[in-house]
């Protein structure tokens, strides 16, 4: 589909037609033919994706063979251990210690005066298609191809895509339409969107989705029945052509809801067996599918608690369900009191998800995966590190990530929040000393547990463009990338993501990458100040009010009062939620002296006049922060129209429009934050501006 017909529908996957050269030549020449060495679907789909790739940006079809050209250039496609005898052999070296999903690219040596080959080898037919991936995105991004010598493999195990779609249509938190899976209680009859979504996720190295809402209404609670069978095996066949297994959200109550049963105790006989049957149906419909995501005893979801059981005897029936198919359980953390007195300050939120599963660690089966969001509250734009990451040491663990952007503009803003995720990754917890990253715990590698991974809530819906404001793209593009290597620098995902979305232009480049490094932080300037959160309208989350949950259930207060602002956390004299981590961060998040200032009124109760590291008070950094955070905001629309003429219009146009609505929101933000704490703390603006 072009992308005049639908803006920015293609995405990243936007193979327009190289400028004329001796490098179009090159890739035309090189990509003469196209081989793969088997007929799976997998397969199938990775020399159909190269094909289709080459065409478009080379102005040449290649010939698909049914044997290499022992003779002459071209591609071949192939498996370890299933490769023709000469190739094999010549990646042998390569090979040794190659993961399932691990591929090598390398340019084979030509004969005499002649062009060599270049084998695209995987692990397994997953690993061979992310292999042919990286070669497209090589051709995009104008890399030379004559000399590679690549050898990659995920540091995940799991990448996941959580959909929190309703089979009404509807999307829980998202902000680009509706779901592309369900309309009115039933699925869409046409799947070629679903397809070319699964084309997106495995472009940038996802193998995992789940695809219902982490909350199961009634009717997602019948998925996992045989009304729905067919359909989900129809669903996975095309997901599975792109190597991305499928998984489900479920009812923890759904033995009553649809199994006739009394009770739902995971402890009872009858509830495990019912389970067991569940599994056993769903496995002989989709022979690879992934197993369960469960959100239970959270926010009114049922659960264990219930019957006087815990989360690890909830997680372990299902996993004694799931183990004989090699399935597996992802239990979310994101467990708390969500009634909550705003009276009772002893009470904190940010300690629930520790305080429940500490206790547990090591009694989960080893098919469970504990999915731990990666902040104690809910996906702020600024907010410490969970805890629980350096405290479970005997447990499976993964990172749970929101690509929507639920408090970060809902992507009416850009946000970019690949740097904020690479902060996370890269945070210490010297849970074994140092060295011991997030990014170590969630894969498994640090504590060698047999699984691990992370996930993500999505960002798409059936907009034209996929994500509402089409910048906001480079989110769901910078996730899969980071799941693949957590290690890849923040500038090479951005260029990445430009030189395939926007094409190879200086210009376009220079002013998208500026756009978009500078866009969390101009977000972070005009909305919450120091860590501190939320300050939005209760329910839909878009837009300032600071009060608005300050006397709520949700455990999400500021505690602003006419002498200060903050929470505080101390040991001491708080809630003791600072000594949940690891020394050096117990000590420093404890010390109004040590703590970082982004991060100061999350763990501390200060007086505006409080001096912070840059010489300011409190209360002149708030005034600062939204004044200039605002006129950043009205700069990013300046920097964008410089690109007119560069960008195809319509895309060009959807930006305009998006970036013209967060300058003035910007405002708005800036102008209620700002007149809220003047009138509350009764301290002027040093520098006079205007404030209502």
């Amino acid at each position: 589909m072009g992308t005049n017909a639908r803006v920015g529908y293609e995405a990243w996957l936007r193979y327009e037609a190289m400028e004329e050269g001796d490098l179009r030549e090159a890739y035309g020449q090189r990509c003469s033919s196209i081989m793969a060495s088997g007929s799976s679907k997998v397969l199938s789909t990775a020399a159909r994706e190269l094909a289709i790739a080459v065409r478009s940006l080379t102005g040449r079809t290649p010939v698909i063979a049914s044997a290499p050209d022992q003779r002459g250039a071209g591609i071949v496609i192939g498996v370890r251990g299933k490769l023709d005898p000469e190739t094999e052999r010549a990646v042998a070296s390569d090979l040794d210690g190659l993961g399932d999903e691990g591929y090598v690219l390398r340019t084979l040596p030509g004969g005499a005066g002649e062009t060599g080959r270049i084998a695209i080898v995987g692990g397994t037919e997953a690993g061979a298609l992310y292999g042919v991936f990286h070669f497209i995105r090589l051709m995009q991004t104008r890399e030379p191809i004559d000399n590679l010598h690549l050898v990659e493999q995920p540091a995940n195990g799991l990448r996941m895509i959580n959909q929190w779609d309703n089979m009404d249509g509807s999307i829980e938190r998202g902000y680009a339409g509706k779901s592309i899976f369900y309309r009115n209680d039933g699925f869409v009859e046409d799947f070629a969107r679903i397809r070319d979504y699964a084309r997106l996720l495995a472009s940038t190295g996802i193998n995992a989705i789940s695809i219902n809402n982490v909350n199961v209404h009634r009717e997602e609670t019948k998925l996992i029945t045989p009304e729905y069978q067919q359909t989900l095996s129809e669903a996975a066949e095309v997901f599975g052509a792109y190597g991305i297994k499928l998984y489900l959200s479920i009812n923890f109550a759904s033995p009553i809801a649809v199994g006739g049963l009394a009770t739902a105790d995971p402890l009872e006989p009858s509830v495990r067996e019912w389970w067991a049957e569940r599994a056993a149906d769903l496995y002989r419909s989709i022979p690879d599918f992934g197993g369960f995501l469960v959100k239970a005893d959270s926010e009114f979801r049922p659960g264990p608690f219930t019957y006087g059981r815990d989360h690890a005897d909830g997680a372990n029936m299902l996993a004694e369900a799931l183990e004989p198919h090699g399935g597996v359980v992802i239990w979310r953390c994101f467990v708390y009191n969500c009634l909550q007195d705003w009276r009772d300050r002893s009470t904190d939120r940010a300690k629930a998800a520790y305080d429940h599963f500490m206790p547990l660690d090591g009694r989960f089966a080893d098919n469970v995966i504990l999915q731990i969001k990666n902040g104690p509250m809910d996906f702020q734009v600024r907010e410490p590190v969970s805890p629980l990451f350096g405290g479970l040491s005997k447990t499976n663990q993964m990172l749970e990530l929101q690509i929507t952007q639920e408090y970060t503009g809902q992507q009416k803003h850009v946000c970019y929040l690949v740097p904020l995720w690479k902060e996370v990754l890269d945070f210490d917890t010297h849970a074994a000393g140092k060295g011991s990253t997030v990014a170590k715990i969630a894969s498994g590698a640090l504590h060698n547990r047999p699984f691990g991974g992370i996930a993500a809530v999505s960002n798409i819906g059936d907009d034209d463009c996929w994500t509402g404001h089409p910048l906001a793209q480079a989110n769901l593009y910078g996730y899969g990338r980071l799941t693949w290597n957590p290690s890849l620098p923040v500038d090479r995902i951005t260029r990445d993501w430009i030189r395939q979305s926007l094409g190879c232009d200086p210009q376009v480049e220079q002013a998208v990458t500026d756009i978009l490094h500078r866009s969390w932080g101009i977000y972070e300037s005009y909305t919450s100040p120091l860590g501190v959160g939320w300050m939005v309208n209760p329910n839909h989350h878009y837009g300032p009010n600071v009060d608005g949950y300050e006397y709520s259930k949700w455990g999400t207060y500021h505690f602003a009062d006419r002498s200060g602002i903050g929470v505080d956390r101390t040991i001491g004299t708080g809630t003791g939620y600072a000594g949940q981590y690891h020394q050096p961060w117990r000590e420093t998040y404890n010390s109004e002296e040590l703590c970082p200032d982004e991060l100061l009124l999350f763990f501390h109760h200060v007086p505006y006049t409080h001096i912070l590291k840059s010489g300011k008070t409190v209360i002149q950094h708030i005034y600062d922060t939204h004044f200039e955070g605002a006129e950043e905001a009205a700069e990013l629309l300046g920097a964008w129209r410089t690109l007119e003429g560069k960008v195809e219009e319509g895309y060009f146009a959807l930006v305009s429009s998006r970036l013209a609505e967060q300058r003035e929101h910007a405002k708005e933000w800036r102008d209620v934050i700002n007149t809220y704490f003047y009138r509350k703390s009764g301290i002027a603006d040093r520098q006079g501006r205007l404030i209502y």
